[in-house]
């Protein structure tokens, strides 16, 4: 199956059917339109949430990619750090009641977090998180790189469940350690464009630990010391993963969209194993063409 061409949705009443995505593409709103693009594995599982909060949820996605770019598209850390305040700004106005910014992420967004009184505080650590990604130097410890994933993953996890019905607290131990887990995996998956920008999430402690040579990571070698390295990330993201899971039943079915993205991070570390814990393996930069279909088995069995 061409993952470019198709993709599974599952329509309002249930059944799954192919839609082709250059003959939608203009029918899709513009946060629609911005996860499909950059953020394929949220906008799979956005496709299962119920209709009504569909359109808030892409747009909660696309805040997050808009947020998570900044780092990506500025040469300067204070350039980054401007724009980080606009978003403030406007997550700000938005919980406040304040003027509405004329931005195609903005106004949507805006109107999910009064409508549904999503949590403000989620969203500062989001934006923290991400200003954090300006500093030149990684985490030190496995625990700081826990409390990175947990800011970058596990509040968007907690704002998409509250989209989806879910009062403040509510599942907030499944859907945190979910964010982890996923998050961790994340950095996984990301480690080759990392490396090439020159960029490293892996902890100090543990690089010493496993005698990881700077030169490798940079040059993107594989050697036995980055694999430690990979199984050490990896269990962590396990665990956090088996964490969520113990307690899936305090996630009704209504809110599952919100946790479908620890699939995508199980089925990865699946493949990282295949691939020796080989983080760089050219095996695992292409996309798994069934991830789709996984994620509706998922639905049905109501787990994740």
């Amino acid at each position: 199956m061409d993952e470019k061409a198709v993709t599974p949705v599952l329509m309002p009443h249930g059944t799954l059917r192919n839609r082709d995505r250059s003959a939608d593409g203009d029918r899709m709103s513009p946060v629609a339109s911005l996860v499909r693009r950059h953020d394929r594995d949220r906008f799979q599982t956005a496709l299962f949430a119920p209709v009504a909060q569909r359109e808030a949820l892409l747009a909660l996605y696309a805040f997050n990619y808009e947020i998570a770019r900044v780092r990506e598209t500025v040469r300067e850390p204070m350039l980054g750090r401007i724009r980080l305040q606009w978003w403030r700004e406007a997550i700000a106005a938005a919980c406040e009641g304040g003027a509405v910014r004329p931005h195609e992420v903005v106004m949507p967004l805006t109107a999910a977090i009064r409508e549904r009184r999503l949590t403000r505080a989620h969203f500062d650590a989001l934006i923290d998180a991400r200003e954090s990604d300006l500093e030149s130097d990684g985490p030190a410890t496995l625990a700081a790189l826990d409390t990175y994933s947990e800011g970058s993953s596990a509040r968007l996890m907690l704002l998409a469940g509250e989209i989806l019905g879910l009062s403040e607290g509510t599942a907030s131990a499944p859907l945190r350690a979910a964010g982890i887990g996923y998050g961790l995996a994340g950095l996984l998956r990301a480690m080759p464009f990392h490396a090439a920008a020159g960029r490293s999430y892996i902890p100090d402690d543990l690089a010493t630990d496993s005698g990881l040579d700077p030169a490798d990571y940079r040059l993107r070698r594989s050697s036995p010391a980055l694999r430690r390295v990979a199984v050490a990330l990896a269990d962590r993201a396990r665990l956090q993963l088996a964490a969520a899971r113990r307690d899936h039943a305090e996630i009704p079915r209504r809110a599952l969209a919100a946790v479908l993205p620890a699939v995508v991070a199980s089925r990865y570390l699946a493949r990282l194993e295949r691939a020796g814990y080989d983080p760089f393996s050219r095996a695992l930069a292409v996309p798994d063409p069934l991830q789709s279909w996984r994620l509706l088995a998922a639905v049905l069995r109501n787990r994740f």
